[in-house]
């Protein structure tokens, strides 16, 4: 991985495109329709011009974007909107509707800007949402970015929901409810506890975190009435990661905990399953979340909302989380560039 050097050029943030029916691309635009945000990044955005034009006449814009047309990364200009074209093709816009081709093109665009981040020639990469039925292939059979970015990057991650309220991590992603329980193993919750512990040293700057752990059953399985899981596997791994320096609590009933307030004591949540953090999340942020996956090597951010099938083309798609996704992977970019500085080897 390339090291920045931030005195010598601005940095590159990489956007895919995602579904090119959905709000991907009146979100990207209306972000930069603020010349502000090319002060914090330069955008490469890996799509087509054509369909961002489509998209540009269809959005009241505060005022126009200059977009730059480039083969590669490295010919990114600053204060534009650079645009690598995917295909030479016809591209069919169908607003509002799943195509074949709108998958395709996610496809490539997630593994062109994947290729980019490995040679360094973008910096950050923030996505814009897919739909993951379209998306799927002989050569993409994931769940969604999260799984593809780990098995991309050869690495385990940890899917985390951020607003200025919460920091939720989530055990198992994308997984039907009837397959928790068993997936709730000791090494995978000791992974995720570990790693949502380092990202929040290392990415969110925060010097001793304090970790609370939800748990599986209703009221923590109400000393085995209910349930013993809580007992049995979730205790046992806190308990572990306590004897290891890591601050973390619980199994706490979600109900109760969310219900109290009790997370505002606490730097990260982490949720066994994915309705059991997100559903909390987006009550109290829909409109400006962001999805950061933890433990990759390279920063990568998302809106924390779906394709908006129902509003696009409309103009009533809010850019709010898409902008504060470009707000996190910059800022995340500089705080591990400085947790790395302070924690060098000084024999070295």
């Amino acid at each position: 991985m390339e090291k920045i050097n931030e005195k010598k050029r601005m940095l590159r943030l990489g956007i895919t495109h995602g579904d090119l029916n959905g709000v991907g691309y009146e979100v990207i635009l209306k972000t930069f329709s603020d010349s502000r945000m090319f002060d914090m990044c330069t955008p490469v955005l890996y799509g087509s011009s054509k369909v961002a034009s489509y998209h540009k006449k269809l959005t009241n814009l505060h005022q126009d974007i200059p977009f730059n047309n480039i083969r590669v990364a490295n010919e990114a200009a600053p204060k534009k909107l650079n645009i690598i074209n995917l295909t030479n093709d016809e591209v069919k816009i169908e607003v509002g509707r799943s195509t074949e081709q709108a998958g395709l093109l996610s496809r490539m665009a997630l593994d062109r800007a994947c290729e980019d981040l490995k040679n360094g020639t973008i910096d950050m990469l923030v996505t814009a949402p897919i739909n993951k039925k379209n998306i799927q292939s002989d050569n993409f059979d994931f769940p969604g970015h999260t799984e593809y970015l780990s098995h991309q990057f050869g690495c385990s991650s940890l899917m985390m929901m951020v607003c200025d309220k919460i920091r939720i991590g989530i055990v198992t992603n994308h997984l039907a409810l009837q397959d928790v329980p068993s997936a709730i193993t000791h090494n995978l919750l000791y992974d995720k506890i570990v790693l949502m512990n380092e990202s929040l040293k290392r990415d969110f700057g925060i010097s001793i975190p304090r970790i609370a752990v939800l748990a599986l059953d209703p009221h923590a399985g109400d000393n085995g009435v209910i349930g013993d899981a809580d007992i049995k596997v979730v205790k046992p791994v806190i308990e572990e990661a306590q004897s290891k320096g890591v601050l973390a609590y619980g199994p706490y009933p979600s109900d109760g905990f969310f219900g109290s307030s009790e997370f505002n004591k606490f730097d990260g949540v982490l949720a066994l399953y994915h309705d059991q953090g997100l559903i909390p999340f987006k009550l109290m942020s829909f409109t400006e979340g962001v999805n950061y996956t933890a433990g990759l090597p390279y920063v990568r951010t998302s809106p924390a909302h779906g394709t908006g099938y129902d509003i696009a083309g409309k103009d009533k798609a809010s850019e709010q989380s898409f902008r504060s996704s470009v707000y996190l992977a910059c800022n995340i970019l500089r705080n591990r560039h400085e947790y790395d500085e302070l924690t060098v080897d000084p024999l070295k």
